[in-house]
């Protein structure tokens, strides 16, 4: 909010008071939301993976704390954590080993602010860009620094090693990352990830993840890199417990070591939501539920809510079912050595991309109105766009490159004749 009301100051249009406390109480309940849904999250998912990985391990899990299941082991750990001592190394640099949690943290939830949770006319959305797309790419990038800074602050030559794999493989990951997310980008023609999510919109045909084979193998080389770029096993180099003691988070105890935790489970909970709207519909659900009751704006604010938070739902239980995913993932294969995983990204998955993007994009030129299923590939959804001289022209929300030159070809035309 605090940039666009810079540039009206620039511009010179003047804002009084009162507008100026609406918009940052807005901000406020906006980072107010998105702080909530990362901590009570990470609550619920830390259960979540001592009760899966206890059932894959035959065994039971939390069952004393808060009742048969174990509800409240998060939250009693989690006021232990906060009366334990925090302790710092006496060599250490104790600016940057305070800071290092809390950028780690700060780059984990900063992502949100571009995730879209429901879409249409009013989407739900901290912040809505046209690069969406781009700007969480490169929030969710930044997390690495928190790391290198808590390793190389540590005095410990262990937290260094740690870092410094970590380092290593996010920036290699993020090359295979990009090349997939590409992928949904060309398709629909456009960064935001508003526009993306409605170009899915109907029946679960619709999906990018079905648009085309290349499409399809893009999702799965995407999650094998997401994984890795939010530092779960069997890619969890940077802590290896068996030859680093914990890695880069050695020397961290209490507060300070959660927010290292809470941060990874917040770009678990963010991949998997990015991976839902890119790749799986997004805030539509696999039967368009809310277009057959009418859950739509038009009809009423009630009813246009409800839509909205059945969209929202549905962003949510795709995310958390794929950080569910990745905990299965976790508790099954084993880790990977430091080799293994740059092979993993140089060999395989950066080839496999670049192959998928290609793949995607012959099939977009040669097919561009079908689908993996051979049905009839039409957005839903539609923007009125202009052109300053013809009016408004209602076309496609998103469209193949090959409409795009058809749609200018015919404006064009049209302005010939107007002309005439």
């Amino acid at each position: 909010m605090a940039p666009f009301l810079l540039e009206l100051e620039l511009f010179g249009i003047r804002l009084c008071p009162w507008t100026w406390l609406a918009y940052t109480l807005a901000g406020l309940v906006h980072i107010a939301l998105i702080l909530n849904l990362v901590a009570v999250g990470a609550l619920i998912f830390i259960w979540l993976e001592r009760k899966i990985s206890g059932r894959i391990q035959d065994r039971l899990g939390p069952t004393r704390v808060g009742g048969k299941f174990g509800w409240l082991q998060t939250l009693a750990d989690g006021i232990k954590l906060l009366t334990k001592e925090d302790l710092m190394p006496e060599q250490a640099d104790g600016f940057l080993f305070k800071i290092a949690p809390y950028v780690s943290f700060c780059a984990s939830i900063g992502a949100f602010i571009a995730i879209p949770f429901a879409g249409g006319a009013y989407p739900w959305i901290s912040q809505h860009l046209n690069a969406g797309v781009f700007f969480v790419l490169a929030v969710l990038g930044l997390e690495v620094f928190g790391v290198i800074l808590a390793g190389y602050s540590s005095a410990s030559k262990w937290s260094l090693f740690g870092a410094m794999r970590e380092a290593a493989q996010v920036v290699s990951y993020e090359v295979p990352l990009g090349m997939c997310i590409v992928v949904p980008v060309l398709i629909a023609g456009s960064l935001d990830l508003v526009v993306i999510g409605d170009r899915q919109a109907g029946w679960f045909t619709n999906w990018l993840i079905f648009h085309d084979p290349f499409t399809f193998i893009t999702f799965w080389v995407y999650f094998t890199c997401a994984i890795a770029s939010v530092n779960r096993a069997p890619f969890d180099l940077a802590e290896a417990e068996s030859e680093l003691v914990a890695g880069f988070h050695t020397e961290y105890s209490g507060l300070r070591w959660s927010f290292f935790f809470m941060a990874e489970y917040g770009s678990m909970l963010s991949v998997s939501m990015l991976a839902a709207i890119l790749f799986l519909g997004g805030w539509h659900g696999p039967i368009p539920v809310a277009d057959l009751l009418g859950l739509q704006p038009e009809n009423g604010f009630a009813l246009g809510y409800l839509g909205q938070l059945l969209g929202a739902t549905n962003v949510i239980l795709k995310g958390t079912i794929g950080v569910c995913v990745m905990m299965w993932v976790r508790w099954t294969l084993p880790r990977l050595r430091i080799d293994q995983v740059m092979t993993t990204c140089l060999k395989y998955c950066t080839p496999i991309a670049a192959v998928m993007f290609l793949g995607a994009t012959v099939w977009l030129f040669n097919w561009p109105g079908k689908n993996f299923f051979g049905l009839l590939d039409v957005p839903a959804a539609v923007y009125e766009i202009s052109d300053g001289a013809s009016g408004g022209e209602q076309i496609p929300s998103v469209v193949t490159p090959a409409d795009r030159v058809a749609f200018e070809a015919s404006t064009e035309t049209k302005n010939k004749r107007e002309n005439l």
